[in-house]
């Protein structure tokens, strides 16, 4: 063993030699002077030419301290070419003072050192503009300092994970865009698979993999398109498997884009990472097409693979399109007509009663600046007493407005913050609740709460209409259901708007009163409905196609925007905003009362009606105590800010995500 570590010393230090001599026989002297410590003469530089006498002979190798060799070639034109070749190789190796070389134990190359010295040197020269590219080195450097990589390994506490040298070849650093630049781009998997060599045997199989070594596809992903390149963490946690998730996005944008409508991509997009993400679905380092039959999301593996997650699903359960969309009728047929479908409701809905608010605030706010208009009744024209009050809903009615105002709310708030889960108002109130999975547990509360108000609501008037709904006039003045009637007042309405004929005039509930009343109905149906099947989807799995849970998906969110800007803009206006309301709020539906003479001015026809059949007395009480009216000033003020406060954050969350588009 002696013999032969000896023998390989003498080779070594022959070729080293020869080397160094064939590279100095030109120049007199040079011999002696690379030993001129001794002789008390000045050193000669080492300059590259001088390493690369013994370095660029192809084979060069001396034995570390394993006994094994270690390969030591450098080639000299590749060099020149890198990143490096201009500098000095003794810059680095700055052990290396004297030919032949001394004995140095644990010789390291200090990368990180030196490139923050010469940052540190560039910008006390005021040159970081041409030093740009070594700032962008320097900023790696603090992501690597930070990685999994940069901490001591767990079989070595001495070492760390792995270093630049580990993963860079120094000698062969070339520039973004240049070819050898994509060549050594494809060799990565390898470089990883040195410490990783489990995942490269899987990546290698895959569809990437097979790209990358058998096509040599440089445009096909490798470990740090996925993993990041100096900023990698420990896979096993949520941070990691976030940026893992995006950066699929960077090769797949419109799948990630179509995974984030979903309530598995908003959750992600929230900072959280419990629910699927790409790797949970189509695998990580062994990925395959869908249309290979080994891909674990081939329609044949595909039950088995969300099983993993939803214990009891069904074939119709993982019929869901997790990459759904709304532009491609062929694919998608359901989608795109729900989403036009959508589309024309929001468009007819906005537009006449964001329309019909604008004309009327400008009609009555020109009445009142032109002293048009009575603000209120003068109380000497009333026959009853003075300071009597109309009672208009009864307690029953005023707890379960107030209920339903309330859960409406916190359903906004909750649901809201998921279907626009990119915006930061969004993380913060997911922060604030503790995760989605909190807010969801409020979200359904609050959905139970609407939904059981609505039901009972529908049991008091089975109740209270059954046994005389032969003889209830149901297009009468005190039904809800839209006649003629209605028609009629809402066009005399547009006439007053435009100066064309006097203020209309109304009975006990006026059209847009009603639309109101029957909007709810509409919004149970389609968002109570929807939010039913994506909250128990085994059972809706079990009686609808898998389609079904995209269209329930499309229109849940889109409804809930649907009815939480109409009751934040055209309801709030109707009912608290208006030039004769002011100064808001209308405290009738927390009191049940209003006054005699606002009474008679709002709803003329039935006040008339009542007096004419003598049965207004028995609809007369009190005006509601001071400390009543205060709180249902207060509480109304409270609603209606916090009513605002969420239609701004919805339309933050609806421009950005129209502008995203």
């Amino acid at each position: 063993m002696r013999a032969s570590r000896l023998a390989a010393w003498l080779m070594t230090g022959f070729i080293c030699m020869a080397g160094v001599c064939g590279i100095w026989a030109p120049q007199a002297g040079a011999a002696e002077a690379a030993n001129s410590k001794e002789s008390g003469q000045a050193a000669v530089p080492l300059d590259n030419q001088i390493c690369l006498g013994c370095h660029g002979n192809e084979g060069f190798a001396v034995p570390g301290a394993d006994g094994k060799m270690r390969q030591l070639h450098v080639v000299k034109e590749k060099y020149e070419h890198s990143a490096h070749g201009k500098r000095l190789c003794v810059e680095c190796h700055k052990e290396i003072t004297q030919i032949p070389h001394q004995k140095i134990e644990n010789l390291k190359v200090g990368c990180v050192q030196c490139h923050e010295e010469l940052w540190d040197k560039a910008q006390k020269d005021n040159k970081t503009r041409e030093f740009a590219k070594l700032g962008m080195v320097v900023k790696q450097i603090d992501r690597y300092m930070k990685s999994i990589h940069a901490r001591p390994s767990k079989e070595d506490q001495s070492h760390t994970n792995a270093t630049c040298y580990n993963c860079h070849d120094a000698h062969y650093v070339y520039p973004k865009g240049s070819a050898e630049r994509a060549e050594w781009r494809l060799s990565i998997p390898n470089v990883c698979g040195k410490c990783h060599s489990k995942e490269r045997e899987a990546y290698v199989t895959s569809v990437h993999g097979k790209e990358v070594m058998e096509k040599r596809n440089p445009k096909a992903a490798i470990c740090s398109d996925c993993h990041t390149t100096h900023d990698i963490d420990d896979p096993e946690i949520a941070s990691t498997k976030l940026v893992i998730t995006k950066n699929c996005g960077n090769c797949h944008a419109e799948n990630l884009n179509s995974y984030t409508r979903t309530y598995h991509g908003q959750v992600n997009t929230l900072g959280y990472a419990y629910t699927a993400k790409c790797f949970d679905c189509h695998g990580s380092h062994a990925i395959q097409r869908v249309s290979d039959p080994t891909s674990i999301v081939h329609p044949v593996n595909r039950l088995q693979t969300c099983q993993k997650c939803h214990k009891d699903a069904t074939t119709e359960f993982v019929a869901f399109n997790p990459h759904g969309n709304t532009h491609d009728f062929k694919r998608y047929p359901y989608m795109w007509v729900a989403s036009k479908f959508m589309i024309t409701l929001l468009t007819g809905v906005f537009l006449f009663f964001w329309t019909h608010s604008a004309l009327w605030f400008y009609r009555e706010y020109r009445d009142r600046k032109e002293g048009k208009s009575r603000l209120h009744v003068l109380t000497e024209e009333l026959s009853e007493p003075r300071g009597k009050h109309y009672q208009r809903f009864k307690p029953l009615w005023r707890i379960a407005h107030l209920a339903f105002a309330l859960s409406v709310m916190m359903l906004v708030l909750t649901g809201m913050a998921v279907f626009y889960a990119e915006t930061s108002w969004a993380k913060i109130i997911m922060g604030a609740f503790g995760s989605p999975r909190a807010a969801g547990i409020v979200h359904r509360i609050s959905a139970a709460i609407m939904l059981g108000i609505f039901f009972v609501h529908l049991v008091y008037l089975a109740f209270h209409l059954a046994p005389k709904w032969k003889t209830f006039n149901w297009l009468g003045p005190n039904s809800l259901v839209p006649w003629w009637q209605d028609i009629k007042d809402a066009m005399a309405m547009f006439a007053w708007f435009f100066g064309k004929g006097p203020r209309p005039v109304f009975d006990r509930w006026t059209y847009w009163e009603k639309f109101d009343y029957w909007a709810v109905f509409w919004g149970m149906a389609i968002i109570g409905g929807s939010g039913m099947m994506l909250a128990f989807p085994i059972v809706t799995a079990s009686i609808f196609p898998g389609w079904v849970f995209n269209v329930a998906t499309l229109i849940h969110g889109e409804e809930a925007f649907l009815a939480a800007v109409f009751l934040f803009t055209v309801h709030f206006f109707n009912n608290h905003l208006r030039p004769d309301k002011y100064p808001p709020p209308d405290i009738v539906m927390f009191t049940g009362a209003v006054a005699l003479e606002e009474f008679r001015r709002e709803h003329s026809l039935e006040y008339n009606r009542l007096v004419e059949t003598g049965e207004l007395a028995k609809h007369l009480v009190d005006a509601p105590s001071r400390p009543m009216t205060v709180g249902s000033r207060i509480l109304g003020i409270t609603l209606i800010v916090f009513g605002l406060m969420l239609l701004v954050l919805v339309l933050l969350g609806f421009i950005g995500s129209a502008m995203a588009i």
